[in-house]
């Protein structure tokens, strides 16, 4: 795993040991930011399940402002900080060990703007992220101008429409799909 474009361009990314992660792949991570940007002008990213942490130093490596890394698992956090300094954009970064639906609710009560992209990429046997996203919306953290993307299993389909969002596209990598949804008014 690496980065594959902007200023961390060609930096070696961790990957946490075990099963219990899924890092998205170099392949996918390119098709992926192909669609969605391919640059970013100072956005505000929101990496959910983070993992690696691949998906949001990514996009802040091609230019994204602010990230916010997520994961439930310590170990994932250790790697998510690690790679953070290894591609020197950790100034650029929160990091926080919280479970995804808690940690919705703590970024309410900080405040936090709007998030301009959102990466779901929960385990795949988690098929709640149309949820997460609905609660995103209604908590103020995304809006009309947030791209979400979801990565979930090439077998499972999420709703052509979630809250008010509808699918933009939807792509499939052998057992993985990308399914990337904009703001498209009301429900």
């Amino acid at each position: 795993m690496r980065v594959i474009s902007g200023e961390a361009r060609g930096r070696p990314l961790k990957a946490v040991p075990g099963q219990t992660t899924r890092p998205t792949t170099d392949k996918v991570k390119e098709a992926l930011f192909s669609m969605i940007g391919p640059y970013f002008d100072g956005e505000r990213v929101l990496d959910l399940f983070a993992g690696t942490g691949g998906l949001g130093i990514e996009a802040l490596s091609r230019g994204a402002g602010h990230a916010v890394f997520v994961d439930a698992n310590q170990r994932s956090i250790e790697i998510v900080r690690a790679n953070l300094a290894a591609t020197r954009l950790a100034d650029k970064a929160e990091v926080y060990r919280q479970d995804a639906g808690k940690a919705i609710k703590l970024l309410e009560q900080r405040g936090a703007a709007p998030f301009d992209l959102v990466f779901l990429d929960p385990p795949y046997a988690m098929k709640n992220c149309d949820a997460l996203l609905q609660e995103l919306t209604e908590r103020g953290l995304a809006g009309e101008h947030t791209v979400a993307v979801v990565e979930h299993e090439s077998g499972f389909a999420y709703d052509e429409r979630i809250g008010v969002y509808e699918r933009r596209r939807l792509a499939l990598y052998g057992e993985t799909a990308i399914s990337i949804y904009r703001y498209g008014g009301d429900a």
